[in-house]
């Protein structure tokens, strides 16, 4: 199965893109293990996602870094973002 996964704000500079469509291992669970899975290669993004001021939304509902994936077919990672 394929999920969707999201990049915002800083994020997407790190990800070096807005998405990405994976097909995760049985063995990504969680949230903590996709991150984990998507920083394998890429240390700056891995460094970004563990940031604690980000926020994680597993399709469409605000979640934690605990949280289980399931059959999410889309998955945010938000930065905070600035302005006014």
């Amino acid at each position: 199965m394929q999920t969707r996964i999201l990049f915002f704000g800083s994020l997407k500079d790190a990800a070096g893109a807005s998405e990405r469509i994976e097909t995760l291992p049985a063995s990504v669970k969680t949230i903590d293990m996709l991150i984990e899975f998507l920083g394998a290669e890429a240390p700056r993004l891995l460094q970004a996602l563990q940031a604690p001021s980000v926020r994680i939304a597993i399709d469409q509902e605000i979640g934690r870094r605990g949280d289980r994936i399931g059959a999410a077919s889309e998955i945010a990672f938000m930065a905070p973002f600035s302005g006014g």
